[in-house]
């Protein structure tokens, strides 16, 4: 995969400014006269020839081209996928000294890391890799081999979604999952699922969240809408909630879920239930929890369909607000990167209007700092938890 500057193909843009963000898009570039395989390093130029940088090219996909470096001498290779790995393990290990804390971490945050279109978490000793493009799935053998050089007998798990492998013309053919494996976070265990279809098989992204939010839950009913594999409620049972219950559509979820409330010798409550007709259910009842979190899934990768993701963020926050009493807290979150953090405050502020509430926004928190957001890829930036009390 060593290739010289000499040889790379080259793609000229159509304007001579420099890109203020290190996605090209296919409206961008001047297509070339002959096919360039998906995933091929090219060097860039602007529209006056000058040098801007080497990249992943990829005909095919929205964002033709990935820039991985400005530096002229610098040659995208095994050795660069080999040393910007290695920096993304020092930040987490020294740096960060996560090991402390956890074994569910994530090794990789894509642009976060310099390495666009690659995700890598770490599930004690099972490293789960996301493909999100050709160029990066053309690399593997060079990431694999980097991975096991700082987790030595790691069990790699490799995959991309379908629709990734579409965009992005490669295939990538799903390994056989892994079983469940433990991990723990801030003292507590938790099982993680690569393959589940949920994320990389848990998430860690969470993590910090969990744990603030269970030290507001103490004395307090709880319910975990969207619950996943149970954290919020694990975690606020054990910091001393009164009680919890968790909602979430998926049923083989909830049986993870209700192994981690096991594993924790805490109680928890676990519904298969879709949450707005569980909600409506439960404001019939009169039922009323006084800490409330709602963490949806991603809800659209479509930009077109933002306002329709914004309308329904306000319709599931505007009814979670029916069962919160007055000094109720809730946390309500979204992991859609397209919707940005002023969007969803107002959504907020709508909520509260149209409720005849008032929000108290007590902290607004993301992804933990293992999730790094590079300062010119926003998109990065991509969870948003806001911690609220609502009167």
């Amino acid at each position: 995969m060593n290739i010289p500057a000499s040889l790379s193909p080259t793609i000229q843009l159509k304007t001579d400014r420099i890109p203020g963000h290190p996605w090209i898009w296919s409206a961008q570039v001047h297509k070339p006269a002959d096919r360039i395989p998906p995933g091929s390093v090219v060097e860039v130029v602007d529209a006056k020839g000058r040098f801007i940088g080497r990249a992943f090219w990829n005909g095919h996909a929205r964002i033709a081209l990935r820039l991985l470096s400005t530096d002229p001498e610098q040659v995208i290779d095994a050795a660069w996928i080999e040393a910007r790995i290695a920096q993304a393990v020092t930040l987490r290990r020294q740096v960060l000294r996560l090991d402390g804390d956890t074994n569910a971490w994530r090794v990789v945050h894509s642009e976060g890391d310099g390495l666009s279109g690659l995700i890598v978490d770490r599930y004690d000793d099972i490293l789960v890799v996301e493909y999100f493009a050709a160029g990066m799935w053309r690399f593997r053998e060079a990431i694999h081999q980097a991975l096991l050089k700082h987790f030595p007998g790691a069990r790699l798990y490799g995959f991309a979604e379908a629709h990734v492998q579409k965009q992005e013309s490669f295939d990538c053919r799903t390994q056989e999952a892994p079983e469940p494996v433990l991990v723990h976070e801030h003292g507590l265990r938790f099982h993680a699922a690569p393959g589940s279809g949920h994320k990389t098989g848990f998430f860690a992204d969470q993590r910090d969240n969990r744990k603030y939010f269970a030290s507001l839950a103490q004395g307090r009913r709880v319910l975990d809408l969207c619950c996943n594999t149970g954290g919020f409620a694990v975690h606020a049972m054990a910091a001393g909630a009164t009680e919890a219950t968790g909602v979430d559509m998926d049923g083989t979820i909830l049986e993870i879920a209700r192994t981690n409330a096991q594993a924790n010798d805490v109680q928890v409550r676990f519904e298969q239930a879709d949450i707005f007709d569980w909600l409506r259910q439960a404001v019939a009842r009169g039922e009323q929890y006084d800490a409330v979190v709602l963490d949806p899934a991603k809800l659209t990768r479509d930009r077109n369909k933002m306002i329709d993701a914004l309308k329904k963020y306000f319709a599931m926050n505007r009814l979670a607000l029916d069962v919160i009493p007055p000094g109720g807290l809730l946390l309500t979150c979204s992991c859609t990167g397209l919707v940005g953090e002023a969007d969803f405050l107002e959504m907020l502020r709508r909520v509260a209007l149209n409720a005849g509430r008032e929000i108290q926004v007590l902290h607004v928190a993301g992804a933990g700092a293992d999730h790094p957001v590079r300062s010119d890829v926003p998109e990065g930036r991509y969870l948003k938890a806001v911690f609220c009390r609502v009167l």
